[in-house]
């Protein structure tokens, strides 16, 4: 199974933390937030990623282009023109497989998806989420719940602050999707999603202005096509400053719930 990342966003609310960076690379501990992402989904046997880039995509494209020199010591022997002329110590490596798909500098979330589909050829199911989000999802219960329902769409279900897109469910069925209502008692959507293939073509189109979150999800939900996986667990997006500094204290005290690896 891929997972699809949105990698696109201009992260505006943490230009306080860094006006250079995508928000998908802003470091939590010495690792980008994608990565950790990424590691979520490893944990759990996912290891073939599309990162959907757009906004400053060649800050995370030299990132793991050039994976093996941020991850460890290198000597470099610059007597030798050959691959022989670098030495890697402690190496770091990953069984990932990472395609880097651009999909547009202004493209919203849906126009990505449908964009990044190009790389989903005989894929029945696929993961998708945020690039600046974690969480201890069960990533593997998650895709057996999808697997198990029969619906095109699953989405996590979890309980943070109420600026984000409330659900109205009904046993387990979205029956309404409001992205960011005014007032919140109930699950918003945590991302973490997986969807049947044909959700691409039957739900998305190429307009730059489609959003996952509006015409998408609403249709779906309308439809009775969209299901809710409930996460009681940590979940935290990096969307603020103060999102940012609460991750890095978890990663920095050793009490990150999200690292499962």
């Amino acid at each position: 199974m891929k997972a699809l990342i949105l990698c696109g966003g201009r992260g505006t609310r943490l230009r306080e933390v860094s006006e250079t960076l995508p928000k998908p690379m802003v470091p939590i501990g010495d690792k980008p937030i994608v990565w950790h992402i990424m590691k979520i989904y490893a944990a759990h046997g996912i290891t073939d990623f599309v990162l959907l880039l757009g906004y400053k995509g060649d800050i995370i494209r030299d990132f793991f282009l050039n994976y093996a020199n941020q991850s460890s010591d290198v000597t470099v022997d610059l007597s030798k023109r050959g691959e022989d002329r670098l030495q890697f110590h402690k190496h770091q490596t990953e069984d990932w497989k990472v395609t880097l798909a651009e999909t547009g500098e202004d493209a919203m979330t849906g126009a990505r998806i449908r964009r990044g589909a190009r790389y989903l050829d005989g894929v029945e199911h696929f993961c998708a989420t945020y690039g600046d989000g974690v969480g201890d999802i069960d990533i593997t219960a998650l895709v057996d719940f999808h697997k198990g329902h029969g619906k095109t769409a699953t989405l996590t279900g979890v309980y943070p602050p109420g600026r984000f897109g409330e659900l109205g469910t009904e046993g387990g069925v979205v029956a309404s999707f409001n992205e960011k209502p005014q007032v919140s008692g109930g699950h918003i959507n945590g991302g973490f999603f997986v969807f049947n293939r044909n959700f691409v073509d039957d739900y998305l189109d190429d307009r730059e202005e489609l959003i996952l979150e509006r015409e998408p999800m609403e249709r779906l939900a309308a439809d009775r096509e969209l299901m809710m996986f409930e996460h009681n667990g940590f979940w935290q997006p990096m969307d603020t400053p103060r999102e940012y500094s609460l991750l890095n204290e978890l990663w920095a005290e050793g009490q990150a719930p999200w690292k499962k690896w």
